[in-house]
């Protein structure tokens, strides 16, 4: 199955609410990180991309017409080279909210699971988990932030790979998208009518957090 559509926003821009709203307007299943809990096989999948051991990214968005988020953000220019018609949407954000909001979720997590690591205690995690820590820190702590994951750094990284997509991707392929926007401009650049039901609204930094209380 070729993708349709292709977000290329960084994780906390609004990426979940996205996926939901995507496969509310029939671009489902749409893949986002958190398709990797009913798939921990593609892990290893991922971790091969990410080392560039591979480019297979077929055997895991086979049956997907959509990604979001982390992992796929991180290979979203080959997605996009691969599926020429597929619409691109950069999800965006403050930087610094976004910062705080990923400090606080996401880069929590990777930092006690390099304590954990440093420590030499990777044994006592479970081996699934384990192996998704390892995945998500190639692709998202060293792959996009190069292991420095502090706000000056990141922000900067974000705001490029923003700057980096506007100017790679035409204008009438691309959306520049607030969740906060609510359906009008989604559903316009995809050429659908509005759904009745409200925009969805999911994966607060609570929320998240709620999901995840520590990874040991």
């Amino acid at each position: 199955m070729s993708l349709k559509v292709i977000g290329a926003g960084f994780g906390r821009t609004g990426t979940l609410s996205l996926k939901r709203a995507l496969e509310q307007l029939g671009f489902g299943p749409c893949y986002h990180m958190a398709e990797t809990r009913h798939h921990p096989d593609h892990d290893a999948a991922w971790l091969a991309l990410a080392r560039g051991e591979t480019t297979d990214w077929h055997s895991v968005l086979t049956d997907y017409q959509a990604t979001v988020d982390w992992p796929g953000v991180h290979f979203w220019k080959m997605l996009a080279a691969a599926n020429p018609d597929a619409k691109i949407i950069l999800t965006v954000r403050d930087p610094d909210r976004w910062y705080d909001s990923a400090d606080q979720t996401i880069f929590r997590r990777m930092r006690e699971f390099a304590k954990v690591l440093a420590r030499g205690e990777d044994g006592t995690i479970w081996p699934p988990r384990y192996a998704h820590m390892r995945m998500v820190n190639a692709i998202v702590t060293d792959g996009a932030f190069g292991g420095d994951l502090s706000r000056d750094h990141a922000v900067s990284v974000f705001n490029a790979h923003n700057d980096d997509v506007c100017a790679s991707v035409p204008a009438e392929r691309l959306l520049i998208y607030r969740s906060g926007e609510g359906w009008d401009r989604l559903c316009g650049f995809l050429g659908l009518p509005i759904p009745q039901a409200p925009y969805p609204k999911v994966n607060s930094t609570a929320d998240f957090n709620d999901q995840f209380p520590g990874d040991r």
